[in-house]
């Protein structure tokens, strides 16, 4: 697919892997919706690093848990630029709780982190697919993680979550062609503003240094390295869907040995 000139929604794009596939998309000539819940300064700041590229922007404060806000974004696109060719879904959340304690998550938990991880995408399909079809074409990205495959990660809710997503790129990648492709990239570690709060900076800096030491690639992820692929998924995978694309240094090839 062209980009150049077509319109994206990418959710949860005020910062880290969001904001560098934003910005990756204007670069080629896309124009973004760029959305954001609670980080209005860091989206404002996305915005303008687009728009120096010379596309437009929509600046967009949604919950993807609410299918109301789900609708306006898509439509807000719609209404300003025609369509909706590109949804990347890779707004999330976690809570962080260590997969030994049964009673570090409760079930209001499990439904948080869903309501955003997979129903969210979902409701955010939903909202863009009626423009895709109309057109005849479009491309949908969702950011799971390798916990999704390994079950490991910042807590089994979360891990769980990411399955669902994997499962749901299936089937909706059967559903929605031959119009819409449908794929999943699948990071490991992203060094983020959102990883180093959630694990703290002693245990954060750990985590980036076992990556460094173990994996094949001997490479911590940044945002721009996973953005990358995604980028790929939209405009260069012509005959690609139903995938989940780990990107992750290699540090998948290491499960089996643990």
């Amino acid at each position: 697919m062209d980009i150049k000139g077509k319109s994206a929604v990418v959710t949860g794009s005020a910062t880290g892997l969001g904001a560098a596939v934003a910005k990756g998309l204007a670069a080629k000539g896309c124009n973004v919706v760029i959305n954001y819940t609670k980080s209005e300064a860091e989206a404002r700041e996305t915005a303008l690093a687009c728009e120096a590229s010379g596309v437009e922007t929509i600046l967009c404060q949604a919950n993807v848990a609410d299918d109301a806000d789900c609708r306006r974004m898509a439509d807000a696109a719609a209404a300003k630029w025609g369509t909706v060719d590109v949804l990347v879904n890779n707004a999330g959340t976690t809570r962080f709780a260590n997969a030994a304690d049964l009673d570090a998550l409760s079930g209001e938990d499990f439904l948080d982190i869903y309501a955003v991880n997979v129903v969210g995408a979902y409701q955010m399909i939903r909202a863009c697919a009626p423009y895709m079809r109309k057109q005849g074409m479009g491309a949908v990205v969702n950011v799971s993680s390798i916990t999704g495959i390994a079950g490991n990660g910042s807590s089994v809710a979360y891990a769980a979550s990411k399955g669902a997503l994997n499962t749901m790129t299936l089937s909706l990648a059967r559903a929605l062609g031959p119009e819409i492709r449908m794929n999943a990239v699948c990071p490991g570690l992203i060094q983020s503003r959102w990883l180093k709060n959630g694990l703290g900076e002693e245990k954060y800096a750990a985590a980036v240094r076992r990556i460094e030491e173990t994996t094949p690639l001997r490479k911590a992820s940044t945002p721009e390295d996973i953005a990358e692929v995604v980028l790929w998924l939209v405009e260069g995978a012509a005959h690609v869907t139903g995938e989940t694309i780990l990107v992750d240094a290699g540090l998948h090839l290491g499960f089996g040995h643990r």
